[in-house]
């Protein structure tokens, strides 16, 4: 959502020396929130959460991760456009994605039920949850990017 007015992109403040507790708790969580999740699947939702969030630090971050994690570029090109160009996911993959949307937008307030009851025909509930995890906790990390504006571009990934 914009305004009509710009603004500079510089970073207001480094989080993790302002808030260091919070920043190692949220550290944590994440790590917690990926466990059992699929890893290339876990990229997409990261990616596709941090589109519809606007924050260019991680989708500069997910992105980079996804493609070092053997993602396709046509996939990571494709994402913004996940619906048209379903062919290209899984209908797990799909499923994910949905939630993904619908956890992160809560448009109507909350997530309908046909997009959860599409998530729960793929996923089992001890996975479900941790992709519900994974996707609060990305939200999250975007609201901190967002907020800061932490600087997209330098990233490297560790894989």
């Amino acid at each position: 959502m914009t305004t009509g007015t710009s603004h500079a992109h510089g970073p207001r403040m480094q989080f993790a020396k302002a808030a260091p507790e919070v920043y190692k708790a949220m550290v944590t969580l994440d790590a917690a929130a990926r466990k059992g999740v699929d890893p290339t699947l876990a990229e997409l939702v990261k990616v596709r959460a941090s589109q519809l969030n606007h924050c260019a630090f991680c989708i500069d971050m997910h992105t980079k991760d996804a493609r070092a994690a053997g993602e396709s570029e046509e996939r990571l090109y494709l994402l913004n456009a996940w619906e048209e160009a379903g062919h290209l996911y899984s209908e797990k993959e799909q499923a994910a994605l949905a939630l993904t949307e619908a956890i992160t937008v809560l448009t109507d307030g909350f997530v309908p039920d046909e997009v959860y009851e599409q998530a729960a025909k793929h996923f089992e509930e001890r996975e479900l949850a941790q992709l519900i995890a994974l996707i609060f906790t990305i939200n999250a990390w975007n609201r901190i990017g967002v907020t800061t504006r932490m600087t997209p571009g330098a990233y490297k990934p560790t894989m």
